[in-house]
């Protein structure tokens, strides 16, 4: 087995020993990162959610008092113009989902299912907590989401959900008696939800996990390419050309030119060691003649 060989199978079994500790650190590290990427963006877009529920109840609704009393209009309902707000910004980011899950909804669209049900009631169990994240099994498989609490905090939420009779009689007209009231100030009701699959962060980091590791295996590609360059020029063939000559020189054949020493290093002390031997050689066999 040549030395060149040895060299190289010690630097591959070195770079496949580093490219699967790498490989395996990195895909923890991209993917915990994909996963916080894709929680801020759905922060950012609650953020927005909120803002038009304030826009809507402080701007919006003072201005439609009068024509509420003789019709309704859902887009007056902070509630109703957040979830039409995010179904519009679902053009362009169909991946996550918003629902402003709600135990008594005055909206039918807005009632919480099961596990929905189940973070609404960790809010109104825990009144410190103002955030919830985790994952859950979806039909289509992992999904992550993340909570925050919806709390009566405006009074003037209070007179549309406190009693069928104090409620706008068009608000009445259109969904009826029987949900929606019975809310209290400082009672969580619901909670804002947004949802994104698993499969979202997940490819995110496997695009980066494959662009990291192509770049990685490029480098090491050039990295051999010059190392077994530079390996054959300063160590390969200086050796060869010594041991031909020792070879020449073995058999009595001492035309064989010496070794000019270039450098100091121990290619160049075996060259200058290799000479000295050949000149001792040389005159050995000149005093037994």
């Amino acid at each position: 087995m040549g030395l060149r060989l040895k060299f190289n199978m010690v630097l591959i079994l070195v770079f496949a020993l580093g490219l699967g500790a790498s490989g395996y650190v990195s895909k923890r590290i991209l993917e915990a990162n994909a996963q916080e990427e894709v929680t801020r963006n759905a922060e950012l877009m609650m953020g927005a959610a909120l803002a038009v529920r304030g826009y809507t109840s402080k701007q919006v609704k003072p201005q439609l008092e009068l024509q509420l009393m003789r019709a309704f209009l859902p887009q007056s309902v902070p509630a109703y113009a957040a979830t039409e707000m995010f179904n519009t910004l679902r053009l362009q980011h169909p991946e996550y989902t918003y629902k402003e899950a709600t135990l008594n909804p005055t909206n039918p669209r807005d009632r919480a299912v099961e596990w929905e049900a189940d973070i609404v009631q960790q809010f109104r169990n825990d009144a410190s907590r103002t955030e919830i994240r985790g994952t859950r099994d979806t039909p289509t498989g992992r999904a992550l989401y993340l909570a925050k609490p919806l709390k009566i905090t405006d009074p003037g939420c209070i007179p549309c959900h406190d009693t069928p009779d104090t409620a706008p009689k068009s608000m009445v007209a259109h969904y009826g008696t029987a949900n929606g009231f019975g809310w209290k100030m400082g009672e969580t009701v619901g909670a804002q939800i947004i949802s994104v699959p698993m499969s979202v962060p997940l490819a995110k980091a496997d695009q980066a996990f494959r662009t990291f590791m192509t770049s990685l295996v490029g480098v090491f590609l050039l990295a051999f390419i010059v190392l077994n360059v530079v390996l054959s020029l300063l160590v390969i063939r200086p050796i060869v050309r010594m041991s031909r000559a020792a070879d020449e020189v073995s058999t009595g054949n001492f035309d064989v030119p010496e070794f000019s020493v270039g450098s100091r290093d121990e290619i160049g002390v075996l060259a200058t060691s290799f000479n000295r031997l050949r000149r001792s050689l040389e005159k050995a066999m000149k005093l037994l003649e």
